[in-house]
């Protein structure tokens, strides 16, 4: 018998999703029937599959002693880099500013070296994150961006802050920006483009649509341009939806394509004048909460950008506001 205290980390999780990350090996279908037969108990007294945890719950597992088979820790991201450039950092939230070409998170060909990867290590270093001491959290991204877009992504250091973000994400109670270089120049200057995107998993790709499908989803991008030079246009851009490659397909689908983008645009030819990466950056992040965000209402009306966008000052001059 093992007997595991939920923490604050844990509270608000249903029993058997956080029995799952307690006890990987033990199969789902032997996992519901246990806490069918009670076997599996909080504070002493029948459990359902369904119930939410609370801070201070005591989890009674009457379980055979495989199921609790413990080795010796191995952290995987202490493999990850130690280059991380942290714009902003509380006791609940972190700001990193992504650079171009790391993974969010990891993927196929990539595990260890990833942006959640350098932050856990990082944290762990600084000794705020023990995974000894956390039943089923690690710090998480609440936010990502593709691997070859640079900027703000924001990470949560415990499971209120990230619940709470997610939600604020969700309701559009953040505000993000992106500063972009595309071919030509935009007329006019400034609008709101909408469309249909519809997703291609296999090719990892989107389709910008006239009219809805089956399968699109309507999206919404406010673009202003900034400046304009030797036939590129440096621009502002503001999601009102986020969606998978939607500011690269929206602006490709005008006439428009991002530089350096190897899957929208015009990528040998970007390759020829030296750009071999598309010029996109997630630089300014503001929290605009209409509603209680809790532990996070400090954050509320405040502003941050990255130091610099290396495309907008090579190639425009361009310095971001107040920096």
């Amino acid at each position: 018998m093992k007997s595991i205290t939920v923490t604050a980390n844990d509270a608000g999780q249903r029993l058997d999703k956080f029995l799952t990350k307690i006890c990987p090996t033990l199969p789902k279908s032997l996992l519901y029937k246990q806490i069918r037969t009670k076997n599996i108990k909080i504070n002493r007294r029948r459990a359902e599959i369904s119930t939410r945890l609370n801070e201070g719950d005591v989890v009674d597992l009457y379980l055979k002693d495989e199921f609790f088979v413990e080795t010796a820790p191995k952290y995987d991201f202490l493999k990850a880099g130690t280059q991380l450039h942290v714009v902003y950092e509380d006791e609940n939230i972190l700001l990193a500013d992504k650079k171009q070409g790391l993974l969010s998170h990891p993927d196929q060909k990539e595990y260890n070296d990833t942006l959640i990867g350098r932050i856990q290590r990082y944290l762990y270093e600084k000794g705020e994150f023990d995974p000894a001491r956390e039943n089923s959290f690690a710090p998480a991204l609440a936010n990502r961006i593709d691997r070859n877009t640079g900027g703000l992504v924001i990470a949560a250091k415990n499971a209120e802050a990230l619940r709470i973000l997610c939600e604020k994400i969700k309701n559009h109670e953040l505000d993000k920006r992106y500063l972009c270089v595309v071919h030509g120049t935009p007329n006019p200057k400034e609008a709101v483009l909408e469309g249909f995107l519809e997703k291609n998993s296999e090719k990892n790709k989107v389709y910008l649509l006239k009219k809805p499908s089956e399968n699109s989803r309507t999206i919404k991008t406010r673009y202003r341009v900034l400046r304009s030079k030797n036939g590129l246009s440096l621009l502002e851009i503001e999601l009102l939806t986020g969606r998978t490659h939607q500011i690269r397909a929206h602006m490709a689908s005008i006439g428009h394509p991002l530089l350096g983008d190897g899957k929208y645009g015009k990528l040998k030819e970007d390759k020829r004048l030296g750009f071999d990466k598309q010029a996109l950056y997630s630089y300014s992040l503001r929290f605009c909460f209409d509603t209680d965000a809790g532990i996070l209402n400090g954050l509320n009306g405040r502003v941050f950008t990255v130091d610099e966008v290396w495309f907008a000052k090579e190639l425009f001059g361009y310095s971001l506001p107040g920096k």
